[in-house]
C-alpha cells in the first residue's frame, strides 16, 4: 500500500516505488517478492483497476477519495482481479485492516464496501 501511494503522491513509476520503498523505508524483506509484484501488476493494469473502482463507487469520485483509502482499494482490487490464488476474503479482510491501521475510522467501513461490490462481481461474471 506504501508504494502505491508513493506512485499516487509522487507520481514515479512502479520500478521506483519499489526502489524507494525496500532502501528507504522496509524493515524486513519477507514477502518482498509478493508485494513486488502486486505493485508492478497495478502499476501495468492500473487504467483497467481505477476505471473497475469507479464503477463501483458510482457516488465516490476516486480523485475524492482519501489517498490512503484510494491505494488501499486498488491494492485489493488489484489482488481480487488478477491473483486468483489468494482467496478474496483473505483480500478484503487484509485491506480492512490495512484501512483501520493507515485510515480514518470510517476508512474500514468504506474499504470494505467499495472491495465487497468487486468481489461480488467477479462471482457474477
Amino acid at each position: 500500500m506504501q508504494m502505491l501511494y508513493q506512485m499516487d503522491v509522487a507520481g514515479v513509476d512502479a520500478e521506483r516505488a519499489i526502489e524507494l520503498f525496500w532502501a528507504n523505508m522496509a524493515t524486513a524483506p519477507e514477502g518482498q517478492g509478493f508485494a513486488n509484484d502486486l505493485v508492478r501488476g497495478y502499476g501495468a493494469a492500473h487504467e483497467a483497476i481505477d476505471d473497475r473502482i469507479r464503477a463501483v463507487s458510482k457516488h465516490w469520485r476516486l480523485e475524492r477519495m482519501s489517498r490512503v483509502d484510494r491505494n488501499i482499494i486498488r491494492l485489493g482490487a488489484y489482488e481480487l482481479l488478477h491473483v486468483p490464488e489468494v482467496p478474496s476474503r483473505v483480500t478484503l479482510n487484509e485491506s480492512v485492516e490495512l484501512a483501520k491501521r493507515f485510515g480514518n475510522e470510517e476508512s474500514a467501513a468504506f474499504v470494505n464496501g467499495v472491495l465487497d461490490r468487486i468481489a461480488a462481481d467477479l462471482t457474477k461474471d
